[in-house]
Order: C-alpha cells, then sequence, then structure tokens
C-alpha cells in the first residue's frame, strides 16, 4: 500500500500511474516531458534506445516499476526485444548495442550516481564514438528525469506488479504516447 491514500485500486492503477491520477495537474507537465524526451522526433536516437536508457537508470534505481515498465517500452520498439533489454541491464559493455550507445549509458550511470560524476572523459568518449551535443544533452536529461521519476514512483510506495500488464501498457504508450488520454 502506497504510503498515502491515492484515493484509488492501487492494482488497478500501479506505479506512477496512482500519483499521477491523484495529482492530474503535476501528471500534465510530468507526461509532457516523458512524452519529449522518449517519444518525440529525434535525428539520431530512436524511441527504443531513449526508452532503453530510462530503463537502465531505473535499473539501477531499483525502482522496480519504471524499470519493468520501461524496459517493455524498450522491447517493444526495438528489433531484438527483452534480449537487448536484458543484456543491457546486465552489462552494456558486453551488450550487442553500439560503441556511441554504450557511451552514452556510461553517462547516463552516472548522472544516476550524482550529476557532477559526468566528468569531461565521459563526454569525450562519447564524442568520439559518434555522439552529438544533442545525444548527450538527451541522454543527461533522461538519466536526471528518470531519477526524478524514479524518486515519485519508490518515495510514495506505490505497487509494482510482478511481471504482469507491462506488455499491454507498452503497445498502448507506442501506439499513443505518455500525453494521450
Amino acid at each position: 500500500m502506497a504510503h498515502i491514500d491515492l484515493g484509488l485500486d492501487e492494482k488497478a492503477f500501479p506505479g506512477i500511474t496512482g500519483p499521477m491520477r491523484y495529482r492530474p495537474e503535476t501528471a500534465k507537465p510530468l507526461n509532457a516531458l516523458a512524452e519529449v524526451l522518449l517519444r518525440a522526433p529525434h535525428p539520431t536516437l530512436t524511441p527504443g534506445e531513449r526508452e532503453l536508457i530510462a530503463a537502465y537508470v531505473s535499473g539501477l534505481n531499483e525502482c522496480r516499476f519504471c524499470c519493468a515498465s520501461h524496459s517493455a517500452f524498450a522491447a517493444a520498439q526495438l528489433p531484438t526485444g527483452m534480449t537487448l533489454v536484458d543484456q543491457v541491464r546486465a552489462d552494456p559493455d558486453t551488450a550487442p548495442i553500439s560503441a556511441k550507445l554504450r557511451a552514452l549509458l556510461r553517462i547516463a550511470a552516472a548522472v544516476q550516481a550524482g550529476g557532477r560524476q559526468v566528468t569531461t572523459e565521459l563526454v569525450e568518449a562519447a564524442r568520439g564514438e559518434g555522439g552529438t551535443d544533442l545525444e548527450i544533452h538527451d541522454t543527461v536529461l533522461i538519466a536526471a528525469a528518470f531519477c526524478m521519476f524514479n524518486r515519485y514512483v519508490d518515495g510514495l510506495g506505490t505497487f509494482a506488479p510482478e511481471g504482469e500488464g507491462y506488455e499491454a501498457t507498452a503497445a498502448r504508450i507506442v501506439e499513443h504516447g505518455y500525453t494521450a488520454d
């Protein structure tokens, strides 16, 4: 049970969905941020790659709900699906991803540890693998935003289902996005 009374059935509205229904006036800008960061047109990073960054950071933060949901969202948009998501979450250094994405994930991990953990060396390494300033910017912002989302979900002690319903939600997010009513 959540730390506060959200006024709804937590099993019907798990994770972040409960607090978002509880406080729709804050849900609107949070969902808009997720939409821009994860789904809006981007010149080089696919929605699946951006969801993968979100899932990776959520895993590092041990946020069960966000990690499971964004892993499903990433898998629904990546050619090799959950296999790749699981490989990246287990060890991005050996996962079959581009050197650029690997370098961006290192930046995301540094942000998760603390913003000042992002070093010039990490940024230069990403640039050396073809990372652009926009990709570095967006990686930092996705990682920072997911630290906030993870703490929102876990700080309120919301319910996280065990492996159920995430694929159905992924299909809805892929088709309609984060801001659809």
